[in-house]
């Protein structure tokens, strides 16, 4: 049994996306059931969290199948920001928040969650325009934010993108309806209960 922190480091560092799926479904439904359910966020601010809450849901809109913000990824961002990034990843991150909200200030005049659908677009493209060409092609992602190369750290937005494929991958509606990943128990359980009528496997 996985303890706490083993939990935030296996969903923080999407170490479980490189799981076979059956091993991936798994370790995750155990991270997440050692997490429990999400606390009110605690790093966040009630704006900040808007804010997030609508850029992620840009990254993964609702189709047919849930968006980000439907499967709690803004409440599994606020929980890394809280339980597992250090110091100077949570201020990176915050400061690139902040700087997403002045940057929607200069260009239209408001906040990032008041702006039209098609606003939130045109930022959303220059932000990730601007991470394609601070890309480098040699360096390894699992690395990107290594305390061993403190000029090659990732930046805000692919933070965040990183975690909210993260946390919608290793949802279970991520993982089932967008992954299509069947939910296979990993032990036996002899006894079921069927329409409330318990049964015993001879």
């Amino acid at each position: 049994m996985m303890n706490r922190r083993e939990a935030l480091q296996l969903l923080a560092t999407a170490a479980a996306l490189q799981l076979a799926p059956r091993k991936m479904m798994a370790a995750v439904r155990e991270a997440r059931a050692v997490l429990g359910d999400s606390p009110a966020v605690r790093t966040l601010n009630p704006h900040q969290q808007a804010t997030v809450k609508e850029m992620v849901e840009m990254i993964l809109p609702r189709t047919e199948t849930p968006g980000a913000a439907d499967v709690g990824v803004t409440e599994f961002i606020d929980l890394i920001l809280t339980e597992w990034y250090d110091e100077a990843e949570r201020a990176r991150f915050m400061s690139g928040l902040a700087d997403v909200e002045s940057r929607t200030r200069a260009m239209f005049g408001k906040d990032f969650v008041d702006c039209s659908s098609d606003q939130r677009a045109e930022l959303m493209r220059d932000l990730g325009l601007k991470m394609v060409e601070e890309a480098d092609p040699s360096q390894d992602w699992k690395a990107a934010d290594s305390d061993s190369d403190p000029d090659n750290r990732e930046t805000f937005y692919p933070m965040l993108r990183r975690l909210t494929l993260t946390a919608y991958y290793t949802s279970e509606p991520g993982a089932t309806q967008a992954l299509h990943f069947e939910i296979i128990p990993d032990r036996h359980e002899a006894c079921v209960e069927i329409q409330g009528v318990k049964t015993e496997r001879q």
